[in-house]
């Protein structure tokens, strides 16, 4: 038998086929393109499901369950995505969706809990008590693992740190309240900021890497410029290290886990990232020089979702 696990994301779904001990086994990927109706979305799923079982010559039969995190809240009890606003989706029947292709059991889950989870048991926080999964992607999801399993609060949404206030009064962000984490830690937040001041800063590298069109500015480009001393990319990435750093210490000093990771296409800036946030951190932890909170680099890249998905079916 086989775990199917799906990573919805705003721009890609990643599909996987997973084995009982974490092992990726095939793998499709289709656009989300979110501004289609969910069913056509929840379709292309089902599409390269199928292809998976064509690439390792399986019937249906052998799944035993499909997991999918959504960046968003869900009810799995339901099978109901209930607010994925990065999505447009409002109380969607996913999992009703879902089962007009496959009759198996269809498990829900927030996209930064199933990343948490992956990590928890076959990535870096592995064997750890207590550890928190920050996802830096097109928006900002969080999770807590507590012993080994997720802890999702009393109604289901703990750990929502991309929705804390963390500017007060600051950019309108997709949820209706203002100075969201998310409006200053996605990837979506840099590269809105770059396209924001590259007419300022005309001759910034950001633009030449985008073709000159500040449409097509990513937040890797941002990265790209930081790295080779772009005046503009020092500046912006400089402060996305520091509020990100902030939004760490406000973690570290209300939960004081074990480990912090940092996951998400940000993540993919490596020790460039790591550094840059780990030399605010003294200045927001209370009793710093005593704080034992690990801050480390997810160690699954893009199959951490796909695995963490596909782990759901194991419970």
């Amino acid at each position: 038998m086989i775990y199917i696990g799906i990573d919805l994301g705003g721009t890609a779904v990643k599909i996987g086929a997973v084995s009982a001990s974490g092992q990726v086994l095939g793998k499709a990927e289709k656009p989300t393109r979110a501004e289609r109706p969910y069913g056509e979305v929840i379709r292309d799923m089902a599409e390269g499901i199928r292809e998976i079982l064509g690439q390792l010559n399986l019937p249906e039969d052998q799944i035993a369950a499909i997991g999918v995190g959504v960046p968003g809240a869900v009810n799995n009890d339901t099978g109901y995505v209930t607010d994925c606003t990065n999505l447009g989706w409002m109380n969607t029947d996913f999992r009703g969706e879902m089962h007009r292709y496959f009759s198996c059991p269809v498990i829900l889950e927030n996209d930064a809990n199933v990343a948490a989870l992956a990590e928890a048991k076959v990535g870096i926080s592995k064997g750890t008590h207590s550890s928190i999964m920050i996802t830096l992607g097109t928006g900002v999801g969080s999770a807590i693992m507590m012993d080994g399993k997720l802890w999702t609060g009393s109604h289901g949404v703990a750990g929502e740190i991309g929705h804390m206030i963390l500017v007060p009064d600051g950019v309108a962000c997709n949820c209706g309240r203002m100075g969201c984490v998310e409006r200053y830690c996605s990837a979506t937040a840099l590269a809105e900021q770059a396209r924001h001041y590259s007419l300022t800063y005309a001759d910034t590298m950001i633009l030449q890497m985008a073709g000159g069109k500040k449409e097509n500015i990513t937040a890797k480009m941002v990265v790209d410029a930081a790295r080779e001393g772009d005046r503009l990319g020092v500046q912006l990435f400089t402060n996305y290290c520091r509020y990100l750093a902030m939004t760490i210490d406000n973690v570290i000093n209300f939960f004081d886990p074990e480990m912090i990771i940092l996951g998400g296409g940000v993540s993919k800036a490596g020790d460039f990232l790591l550094k840059g946030v780990l030399s605010y951190i003294p200045a927001y932890v209370m009793g710093a020089e005593r704080a034992g909170t690990r801050v480390v680099l997810a160690t699954l890249g893009n199959d951490a979702g796909i695995i963490g998905a596909a782990l759901l079916g194991l419970k």
